[in-house]
C-alpha cells in the first residue's frame, strides 16, 4: 500500500483516508542477542564494542509466525526499532554490515505480508550504558565519561548494577541524572553550552550528531527500494538535557521519583564529592518529598583518567583558592548570550530539519517523523515553509497513573499536561479523550496542521503485582487498555501500540528495565497453533476500525463489553474506492450484523473486512455493527467488576495515599 499525507490525514493511492492500526516491534530491539543483553543481565555487559543485534526483533525463521499473527490482528503497520548502538557499536564509523543485511531480510518479510512500517532509531536517557538504550558506548568514553562508575556516583540508575528486583519507572529519572543529562546537552547544544569540549578536534555538538545522522543513513541507504518503508522518525523521546534549565542548583523537575540531585550537585557527585540530595516518592496524588539522602562516592568519579568534567571546562563552575566547589554560572543552560534557551525552538529544530535533509539524500519521498521531549517540553518546534516538508507529529501518550503505579484505577487519572490529579471514573475517560486531543491542537498549531501519529500508548500487563499471570484474568487490564484506546478513537487518531515482543516473558517480561508491556507472550501462549493463543487483554486490543475511508471520518466508537462498532464519515466525491473496515473475528466468533444509512456493503469473513459502498447522497454516512449473538454474560461480568472496583475503591486510594503499597523508587 503506497501511504501518502494530504493535510492532517494519511492517505492511500486511491485517495482514501487511512485510520493506521499497528504496533511497535519491539521492546526488546533495545538490547543485544549477543550477548544476551536482557537488563537483569550483568554478564558482558560492559564489552559494549563486542556485541551484535542480528534477530532483533526475532530471528527470520519466526518472521512468517510474528507478521502472520499481526497481520491477522489487524495491525498492519509498525514501528520498526533499530539503535545507534545496533549499527555503530564497534567504534565510531565502523557499521555492522551483518545487522543491515539482517534488517533488509526481516522488512522484506514485512512487506509479503502486506505491513508497512517506519524506521524508529529508538533511544532512551542515551544508551543502555546510563540505564536505558540507544547510542553506542563509545560515545560515553569520547567525551571522557566512565560507565563502569555511574553507579557510585548516581550518574545514572542501571539495572545491570543496580540489581533485581529494579523498581518501576526508575529508569526515566536518568533524564535528569548526569550522565544522560550532560549527552544529551552536548549532542543538541555542545556549540552553544560546551564550546570548549571537543573529539579529535571536532567540536562535540558537531562529532556526536554527525555519527548519529550518518548511522541511520545507512539504514536508509539499504531500505530505500522497499516499498513498505514510508519513513524514519528523527529520535524517540529527544531530551533537552539540561538544555533551559533555570537554576544549575535547584531541582525544577516535573517528574521527581527516587534520589533527585540539582545539575551541580549531580556534577560533583561526578567528581567524587559526597552530596545531601532530596528523595522523592510517588503516589496517586503526585510526587512528594519524602527526605534526603547522603551520596558519598568516596573519591570515585565518572571521568576516565586523564579527563576533566566537561562542565568545569566550560568555566559552569571551579575550585575556589581553598579547594571548595562553587557555582560560577547559575543561569549557564538557561541563556546564551542574553537570550532564554527554548529546547525545540533553538535546538530540536535544527536537528530535525538536518535530519530529514540526510535520509531525504538517499529517500527524496521519506515521511519525516517527529517527536517532542516526552518528560520535559512537550510542544514541537514552530515550522515554518523552510523547513522540512512531509512531516507527522509522532506524539507518544499513556494512562500516566497506570504506567508509573502499575496498578489500574478506575476512578483515579492523572493528566499528563496538566500534572494534576483527576477522580471519578467518567471524568477520568474524558480527560483521557482530552490530553489526546492537545496534540492535534499542537500540531495544528506548531506543525502546520500536520498529521498526528500516537507512535506509543499502552498499558503495563503485570500491574496489580501481576495476578493475571497467575490467574489467566486480564479484565483490568482490558479496561485499562480499553479506557486508552477509546481516547485515540474519539480523536480518530492513529497509533502504533507499545508493544509486541516476541521473547516476553512473565518473569522478565519485555527484556528491558522490568517493563512489560507487550500485547504478547509465550508464557500465555498454551497453543502455539492458534494464531491468538499468546495475546493478552485481546478483548480489548483487537478492534475493529475503519481502515480506510473514502472521505472524511467523523466519529468513530467501539464498545469492547457489547462488541457494537460504530462509524461515521462524509464522502469525497473524487474517491471512488469503497470504505474498508476491519472487523476482527475475535470480537465476532459468530458473525455480526450490520446497518448502515445508506448504499451497499460485503462481508467477507476470511479477510475479516466489511466493505462499505456509499451513496452519491451529500449526506454524513453511517455505519453500525452488532454481534449475531448479545453479550450478556460478559457485560453482566464486567458489571460485576466495575460493582467490585467500586467496593473495594476507597481501601485501594487510601492504601495508596498512605503508602502501605509503596515501593522504593530507588536506592
Amino acid at each position: 500500500m503506497h501511504i501518502t499525507i494530504d493535510g492532517q490525514w494519511f492517505k492511500d493511492a486511491h485517495g482514501r483516508t487511512l485510520l493506521l492500526r499497528g504496533v511497535n516491534l519491539s521492546g526488546s530491539s533495545k538490547v543485544p542477542t549477543r550477548p544476551d543483553g536482557r537488563t537483569h543481565l550483568r554478564e558482558g555487559f560492559f564489552d559494549h564494542r563486542n556485541v551484535s543485534f542480528v534477530g532483533r526483533p526475532f530471528p527470520l525463521k519466526e518472521a512468517d509466525e510474528h507478521f502472520s499473527r499481526l497481520k491477522h490482528w489487524g495491525f498492519d503497520f509498525l514501528r520498526f526499532l533499530v539503535t545507534w548502538e545496533a549499527i555503530e557499536h564497534a567504534g565510531p564509523g565502523q557499521y555492522d554490515s551483518e545487522y543491515l543485511d539482517y534488517l533488509v531480510e526481516v522488512v522484506k518479510k514485512a512487506h509479503e505480508h502486506g505491513i508497512n512500517l517506519f524506521i524508529d532509531p529508538h533511544q532512551d536517557v542515551w544508551s543502555r550504558f546510563t540505564g536505558g538504550d540507544g547510542a553506542p558506548g563509545w560515545t560515553l568514553e569520547a567525551v571522557g565519561l566512565d560507565m563502569t562508575k555511574f553507579k557510585d556516583t548516581n550518574a545514572a540508575i542501571v539495572h545491570q548494577t543496580y540489581g533485581s528486583p529494579f523498581p518501576n519507572m526508575v529508569w526515566a529519572t536518568n533524564y535528569k541524572r548526569f550522565a544522560t543529562a550532560t549527552m544529551f546537552t552536548l549532542f543538541f547544544a555542545g556549540n552553544d553550552l560546551a564550546p570548549n569540549t571537543k573529539i579529535d578536534g571536532v567540536p562535540v555538538q558537531m562529532y556526536l550528531q554527525s555519527h548519529y545522522l550518518n548511522a541511520i543513513k545507512q539504514v536508509a541507504m539499504r531500505l530505500k527500494d522497499l516499498p513498505n518503508v514510508i519513513g524514519y522518525d528523527t529520535m524517540n523521546e529527544p531530551s533537552a538535557g539540561y538544555i533551559g534549565y533555570a537554576h544549575a542548583n535547584e531541582v525544577h523537575y516535573h517528574i521527581r521519583n527516587g534520589i533527585t540531585a540539582t545539575p551541580f550537585q549531580s556534577m560533583l557527585l561526578a567528581q567524587g564529592r559526597a552530596q545531601v540530595v532530596e528523595m522523592w516518592g510517588m503516589n496517586v496524588l503526585g510526587n512528594r518529598k519524602i527526605g534526603e539522602v547522603t551520596i558519598d562516592p568516596r573519591g570515585t568519579r565518572a571521568w576516565l583518567d586523564g579527563y576533566d568534567c566537561v562542565w568545569r571546562a566550560n568555566g559552569v563552575w571551579d575550585y575556589d583558592a581553598q579547594g571548595n566547589p562553587h557555582l560560577l554560572r547559575p543561569f549557564h543552560f538557561k541563556e546564551v548570550n542574553g537570550r532564554e534557551v527554548h529546547f525545540p525552538r533553538d535546538y530540536f529544530k535544527e536537528f530535525a530539519n538536518a535530519y530529514a535533509q540526510t535520509i531525504r539524500e538517499v529517500d527524496e519521498e521519506a515521511i519525516i517523523f517527529i517527536e517532542t521531549d516526552a518528560l520535559g517540553d512537550d510542544y514541537p518546534p514552530q515550522w515554518g515553509e523552510n523547513d522540512a516538508k512531509n512531516i507527522v507529529f509522532a506524539a507518544h501518550w499513556y494512562d500516566g497513573l497506570t504506567l508509573f503505579t502499575r496498578r489500574y484505577v478506575p476512578f483515579a487519572g492523572f493528566d499528563t499536561h496538566t500534572l494534576k490529579v483527576v477522580v471519578g471514573a467518567k471524568r477520568v475517560r474524558q480527560n483521557f479523550v482530552e490530553q489526546v486531543r492537545v496534540y492535534k491542537e499542537k500540531a495544528r498549531e506548531y506543525l502546520n496542521n500536520a498529521p498526528v501519529l500516537i507512535g506509543e500508548v499502552g498499558i503495563p500487563y503485570n500491574m496489580n503485582d501481576a495476578r493475571a499471570y497467575r490467574s489467566g484474568d486480564f479484565r483490568a487490564q482490558e479496561q485499562a487498555m480499553d479506557a486508552s484506546l477509546s481516547a485515540l478513537e474519539a480523536n480518530l487518531l492513529p497509533y502504533t501500540l507499545w508493544n509486541y515482543t516476541p521473547d516476553n516473558s512473565n518473569e522478565w517480561g519485555d527484556g528491558w528495565n522490568a517493563e512489560d508491556l507487550s500485547i504478547f507472550s509465550r508464557d500465555q501462549q498454551s497453543n502455539p497453533r492458534d494464531i491468538n493463543s499468546g495475546g493478552r487483554a485481546l478483548n480489548a486490543v483487537l478492534r475493529p476500525y475503519a481502515r480506510a475511508v473514502a472521505g472524511t471520518p467523523l466519529r468513530m466508537t467501539f464498545d469492547y463489553q457489547t462488541g457494537v462498532f460504530e462509524f461515521v464519515y462524509k464522502h469525497d466525491p473524487a474517491v471512488s474506492a469503497p470504505t474498508e473496515f476491519y472487523m476482527p473475528a475475535w470480537q465476532y466468533p459468530h458473525g455480526y450484523t450490520v446497518e448502515v444509512s445508506d448504499g451497499t456493503y460485503e462481508i467477507d469473513p476470511a479477510a475479516q473486512t466489511l466493505i462499505y459502498r456509499h451513496s452519491e447522497r451529500d449526506m454524513p454516512h453511517f455505519v453500525r455493527v452488532t454481534p449475531s449473538i448479545a453479550r450478556p454474560k460478559q457485560a453482566q461480568a464486567e458489571w460485576l467488576t466495575r460493582l467490585a472496583f467500586a467496593g473495594i475503591g476507597v481501601l485501594l486510594l487510601r492504601n495508596l495515599l498512605s503508602g502501605k503499597n509503596k515501593k522504593k523508587a530507588g536506592k
